[in-house]
């Protein structure tokens, strides 16, 4: 990564930090703090990547602001974050105009795509408007596939890439062994360092809460969910020749309602505690990007949810469309949005469990 302003700030951080060790128990970032004497460009990627924003560590060191020092290791890592993001994403240029205005970039896009959608749709006259038994009726099966197999293999190879770009600057050349994937994996899914200490975030005031904890898994597992509908779906459709759309007790059904509903909750929360956010540990020019992706989750399952209620009603041909909208929206934006968080986080996390089976050459 180049040296910036954000790099030069989470090094003096680090260096302050690895001296004093009042916080090594707070989370993952420190105990990997304290195997490095140096912090190279790709370290710093990788603490900040590791860094989960509990934010414990800000309500308990005595350099914090309003000390001259100005120690802030949330909002320090949290912006070298946001630059690994750009510096490792591919094309890199769609990277840097959605650095620009992610929440207008994503709303645009989202209706663009809807509109394309609606206008390829109404081609097909009054059908697109009349009360229909199939989803294919409206929009044919082969443009639907078409369309989301190109933008969702697109989505999987961008974020691939720029996972493998930053692994290989912030990563080990170590090879994992059964022991640290585990616990990688552990880690992952069960987003343990979301719990700070172990107490919970600090989210607004050093009063500890598991809530935010809570709502990742909310929107984590509510995305799953609902990816593991879609697949559902596919294997009715394929395999079982059994067309959309399917009746409520069905595993698709069943999977995108619950998968929606929780999906909606977690990030309506995620977006609620954003406005209640104590500023001072936060990165405030990151909101938009923030705000964007959580727009996005949203609407995906708000328009899902929707299209499910109106099935066979004159309405079926909007929904469908606006919602197809969204998800094609959603699919191309996603290795230009926070989402890359989560394959770069599981990379830090993964170097972390490695570290702890053999701590990296030269540390203490």
């Amino acid at each position: 990564m180049q040296e910036t302003d954000a790099l030069r700030d989470a090094r003096r951080d680090m260096e302050i930090c690895n001296a004093c060790r009042y916080c090594e128990g707070f989370c993952a970032v420190f105990p990997a703090m304290e195997l490095r004497r140096e912090f190279t460009s790709g370290d710093l990627a990788y603490l900040a990547n590791l860094c989960h924003n509990c934010r414990g560590c800000y309500y308990a060191c005595q350099y914090a602001p309003p000390h001259e020092w100005g120690v802030n290791v949330p909002q320090h890592l949290a912006q070298v974050r946001a630059e690994s993001y750009a510096e490792y994403a591919w094309p890199p240029a769609l990277a840097r105009a959605f650095q620009r205005n992610g929440l207008v970039v994503s709303v645009v896009t989202a209706a663009a795509f809807a509109l394309v959608v609606a206008l390829t749709a109404g081609l097909n006259g009054a059908a697109f408007t009349t009360p229909q038994d199939r989803f294919y009726q409206i929009i044919p099966l082969w443009v639907m596939q078409a369309a989301g197999l190109v933008t969702f293999i697109f989505s999987l190879a961008a974020i691939g890439i720029g996972t493998w770009r930053f692994w290989r600057v912030a990563g080990t050349g170590r090879r994992p062994d059964a022991g640290a994937l585990a616990v990688a994996l552990h880690d992952v899914f069960t987003l343990r360092n979301l719990g700070g200490g172990g107490h919970g975030c600090n989210d607004n005031s050093e009063r500890f809460s598991m809530l935010r904890r809570r709502l990742h898994h909310a929107m984590f597992y509510g995305f799953l969910l609902c990816f593991a509908a879609t697949c559902a779906g596919f294997v009715y459709h394929v395999f079982l020749d059994w067309p959309a759309p399917y009746p409520f007790l069905s595993a698709p059904v069943l999977l995108g309602t619950i998968g929606g509903v929780s999906l909606m909750a977690g990030t309506f929360g995620l977006f609620a505690m954003k406005l209640l956010d104590d500023p001072g540990p936060a990165a405030r020019e990151l909101l938009g990007a923030d705000v964007a992706l959580l727009v996005l989750l949203f609407l995906a399952a708000a328009t899902g949810l929707a299209l499910l209620g109106l099935r066979g009603s004159s309405a079926m041909g909007p929904a469908l469309a606006v919602h197809l909208g969204v998800i094609l929206a959603l699919f191309l934006l996603l290795p230009y949005s926070k989402m890359v968080h989560g394959a770069y986080r599981a990379a830090a996390l993964l170097r972390a469990a490695i570290e702890r089976h053999e701590p990296p050459l030269g540390a203490e």
